[in-house]
């Protein structure tokens, strides 16, 4: 079977739903050709009974995410705040603290020492082009080191390390050694700062979505209706005498042009005839995606509530280190959301499944007590194990990829295009930005086509 449309879309995330929509309002028709058997990528719900959802994938949005809070408005899906009332829990150093805000209860020659290298990091991002990091004022040097080089010599205490390493691990879900400083810089820049990335209220953690955040993709390819073609990896794609062929197990597909709205790393799996130049193939073979597992716990009841606490904790101990509460609207059931990012990914996610719940359940019991040994329900997903997006949350920039191989990020080869929360310039690696880089494909493809 062949079919043939003006533009083709690879991958059905935020990025070319939204692509294949401006598309389609601008008269063009459009082909949407997803591998899975469902939409949104890496956003995806799970029901856990009575109507009611957890999100497995992408699931907040904050201030200054206007083009997912913008879509999610088009469709009818409102938003709620994440649940921020009470105090934090802080399990550091072998000992359990309660705090309020956003600055926990610790020595003050470590909370200097942390705040320090932050304001630098700070100052340093805003100097970071979100639009072309590699041309920062010392560029070279930022890239060719890492987070975790930075960090060791610009602290004085093993304590400040591990704290910024902990935000680190729930950024990016990586070490710290994992990313090139110049990445950390652009990222924070991105988003607007490290604070904002790392905070719930006035944070990328502000609000979750009515319903759950797959729902956005799920009305969306509804709206689009038949051109979103489930189950059609992308093998294969050749450009020949201005027509672009899509191979896939449930068919051929042609195009005038063809957006891969994937992650550097999945677009990379793909054949390309004629073959992509050197520093496009060299720059996904250097763009791996982090590391981790989302658990869902699920508890009758949100006990830590009744104790004056928020369900959100971190910690440096083993199992999870990021934690919040992720019940329903209504606070029944009681759910908290456990994430394992980094290295705790990568070893717990080579352990049986029950070796696995129970590193997480002991250190929810380190944060909530004994009443966290106990759920009803326990729901994981590791995502270094999904085929078609190689990890999450998003790609990692070691060193040296920016300053070498950044130039190839968003530039179109020929008619190949690229989207994908990577290639935005604001909030990359969120949902914000998987919108607005599908519609910047979308406005690039119609002026060629114009």
């Amino acid at each position: 079977m062949t079919d043939s449309a003006d533009v083709l879309v690879v991958g059905a995330g935020l990025a070319g739903l939204t692509a294949a929509r401006d598309l389609l309002a601008a008269g063009r028709s459009v082909l949407v050709l997803e591998a899975r058997d469902r939409v949104g990528g890496r956003i995806v719900n799970q029901e856990i009974g009575d109507g009611k959802i957890v999100e497995m994938g992408g699931q907040w949005a904050g201030p200054t995410q206007d083009r997912v809070l913008a879509l999610a408005g088009e469709l009818g899906i409102g938003t709620f705040p994440t649940y921020d009332t009470g105090k934090k829990v802080l399990h550091f150093n072998g000992k359990r603290g309660l705090y309020s805000g956003t600055i926990p209860r610790l020595s003050p020659l470590v909370l200097a020492d942390v705040g320090q290298a932050q304001a630098r990091l700070e100052a340093m991002a805003k100097k970071v082009p979100t639009e072309a990091p590699w041309t920062a004022r010392s560029a070279e040097r930022l890239d060719s080191q890492t987070f975790e080089t930075w960090v060791r010599r610009n602290t004085a205490s093993r304590s400040a390390r591990t704290l910024l390493a902990l935000g680190a691990e729930a950024v990016f879900a990586a070490e710290p050694g994992d990313l090139s400083m110049l990445h950390v810089l652009f990222y924070s820049h991105s988003g607007g700062s490290f604070q904002r990335l790392i905070d719930t209220s006035g944070g990328a953690q502000q609000d979750r979505f009515d319903g759950g955040s797959a729902l956005i993709a799920e009305r969306l390819a509804a709206r689009l209706g038949d051109v979103v073609r489930l189950g059609a990896p992308v093998s294969r794609i050749a450009v020949t005498a201005g027509k672009v062929t899509a191979t896939t197990p449930a068919g051929e597909f042609d195009g005038r042009r063809i957006v891969v709205a994937l992650p550097p790393l999945l677009a990379g799996r793909i054949e390309y005839e004629p073959a992509l130049p050197h520093w496009r193939d060299q720059l996904t073979q250097r763009t791996p995606m982090g590391s981790v597992i989302k658990c869902q716990v699920i508890y009758d009841e949100p006990f830590w509530r009744k104790d004056g606490l928020s369900g959100q904790a971190t910690g440096d101990g083993e199992g999870s280190r990021v934690v919040f509460d992720n019940s329903p609207p209504d606070g029944s059931p009681g759910v908290l959301l456990a994430f394992l990012e980094g290295d705790e990914a990568r070893r717990l996610g080579r352990q049986p499944a029950e070796v696995r719940r129970q590193a997480v359940l002991d250190s929810l019991v380190r944060y909530f007590g004994q009443r966290a040994a106990k759920p009803e329900r326990f729901i994981e997903l590791d995502w270094q194990q999904e085929r078609w997006s190689g990890g999450c949350y998003g790609t990692l920039f070691g060193p040296n990829v920016w300053t070498r191989y950044g130039h190839a990020l968003r530039p179109p080869i020929g008619p190949v295009h690229w989207a994908g929360t990577e290639t935005a310039a604001i909030w990359s690696g969120y949902m914000d930005g998987a919108v607005s880089s599908g519609e910047d494909a979308a406005r690039a493809v119609l002026a060629e086509l114009a």
